[in-house]
């Protein structure tokens, strides 16, 4: 009998009130993702980040088709960044058996052209940390110089410049900002990301631990959302591979900043930089190569594309991920080359994410 009368009661409410309306389709909800733009590679080429000898595209493509081709005919990711240059030698404009004009003789229109033919885009990373000594001669020597040819090399090669200066000791702040300003009097901030030698980013540290003067002036000065200087940062990769976890731990200390140096170090908007993982490291592959199933870059995804602003920017999620590195990274270790091809991990992972490309142009905080 209460049932009957529970029931009448519900059916008399209903038809003087009608259904309760939905909740409009443009207001997602709280576990709402942001869309993945950045998924992309340093490449190592094939003699451990050197790039010292040019390339046919049938041989590159021998050892690095999945990068262009997750198995569907779609590249695995939207980013390729040739590394490494270095600075020294792109200052003095340096030819010799493995440089021409600064810049290393693989790194070839041809190769920048097998990539961008295909909707990939690319980078040139100047410095990583065994040119850090060689950032320090050439910001003392002629900053200005060194962006100018930098500026002139994006241009000869269609490509943007990533900054890849690891020094932890009292870098040369003033001589980088002098090289970026030189750089963007040649190639001003585009956000429409249309040109790619406009593109100009930086590396900084997994987390606000290490490089912090650096990452101070960086997250302070250049990567302020609604007062664009350089495009993005990437967070790089630790040591040796961490588990989701703690990748998000490093990674969140960028979005807080740390209040309690001194001086402190702001918080940067998640629109603002790139998260990293190992593709390649030591002598088996690793499950971010082959199996996105159990990967670093399947489980931090969720929290790269939810992590809500703390104190800079306005809107939530990373801008995406970085993978250390294609090919040959290291003397040691297996690499990205046949049989341990990445299709099944990182080309997975672009299906899973929708990861578009040719990248779209990105948020701006």
């Amino acid at each position: 009998m209460r049932r009957s009368v529970l029931l009448a009661a519900l059916l008399l409410v209903l038809a003087t009130t009608g259904p309760v309306a939905a909740a409009p389709p443009s207001q997602p909800g709280p576990l709402a993702a942001t869309p993945i733009q950045i998924y992309g590679a340093w490449h190592c080429g094939d003699d451990f980040c050197t790039w010292g000898t040019a390339r046919t595209a049938a041989q590159f493509d021998s050892q690095n088709h999945w990068l262009v081709d997750r198995g569907d005919g779609r590249p695995s990711v939207n980013l390729v960044v040739l590394s490494f240059v270095n600075p020294l030698d792109l200052l003095r404009q340096t030819t010799d058996a493995t440089t021409l004009d600064g810049v290393p003789r693989g790194m070839t229109s041809e190769i920048v052209q097998y990539f961008t033919a295909r909707g990939v885009r690319v980078m040139l990373s100047v410095g990583g940390i065994t040119y850090t000594d060689d950032w320090d001669a050439a910001l003392a020597e002629n900053p200005t110089l060194l962006g100018q040819r930098a500026a002139a090399a994006a241009t000869r090669l269609g490509v943007g410049i990533e900054i890849d200066y690891e020094q932890n000791t009292g870098p040369n702040l003033a001589g980088l900002q002098s090289f970026i300003d030189a750089y963007r009097a040649v190639h001003p901030y585009d956000a429409t990301g249309a040109r790619p030698p406009a593109r100009l980013t930086i590396d900084v540290a997994a987390g606000d631990r290490w490089l912090i003067d650096l990452n101070r002036k960086a997250t302070a000065d250049w990567l302020r959302a609604g007062a664009p200087v350089l495009d993005y940062a990437n967070a790089m990769v630790t040591a040796r591979p961490v588990a989701a976890g703690t990748a998000q731990g490093n990674w969140q200390e960028h979005v807080d900043g740390k209040p309690q140096y001194n001086p402190p170090v702001p918080p940067l908007a998640p629109a603002k930089f790139t998260g990293a993982v190992y593709l390649a490291y030591g002598g088996k592959p690793l499950p971010e190569c082959v199996d996105h199933a159990t990967s670093v870059q399947k489980a931090a995804a969720p929290y790269v594309q939810s992590v809500a602003p703390h104190g800079a920017g306005s809107t939530a999620g990373m801008l995406g991920f970085m993978f250390w590195a294609a090919e040959r990274p290291a003397t040691r270790g297996i690499g990205t080359v046949p049989p341990n091809t990445c299709e099944g991990g990182a080309g997975a992972g672009a299906t899973a994410l929708a990861v578009p490309v040719p990248m779209p142009a990105l948020r701006q905080g």
